[in-house]
Formats: C-alpha cells, structure tokens, sequence
C-alpha cells in the first residue's frame, strides 16, 4: 500500500469520531432534532463514515507535506 494510502486509513478513524461528535452534539443540541434522536443519530453514524474516507484521503498528504518539505531541504545542503 502507498504511504498515502496508509496515512489516510489511520486519519480516517480520527475523522469519523470527529464528524460523529459535530452530528450528534448538534442533534442532541437542538431540542426539534432531538425528539428524533432515535432516527438521527444512526444518520450521523453512517454520514460520519461515509465522509471520513474522502475527507482523510484529502488531508493525508498534508500531513505528509512537512516531513517531504524538511527532507528536500536536507538533501539540497548535504
């Protein structure tokens, strides 16, 4: 598997928690959401999946972009 591939598995996790605890904060949050906690919150579950892979396949080389960005500049001046 690519590094990038690797990176984005690993943030997906991370990703989805967060999206969970935006949906089902704002959910319980809002008292007309709320009276339909039992319907909702199994949509944030599946939404908060769904978007964690495209999200963190996003965010992966970002996170990459330091460690290539200060091993470029070693190379440049050894």
């Amino acid at each position: 598997m690519s590094t990038r591939t690797n990176i984005s598995l690993l943030l997906s996790v991370m990703v989805s928690s967060v999206l969970f605890g935006i949906g089902a904060a704002t959910v319980l949050s809002i008292k007309s959401l709320s009276a339909q906690a039992s319907t909702l919150l199994p949509l944030v579950i599946v939404m908060s999946f769904a978007l964690a892979g495209p999200i963190s396949w996003y965010l992966a080389p970002r996170l990459r972009a330091k460690y290539l960005r200060e091993e470029s500049i070693r190379e440049r001046y050894q």
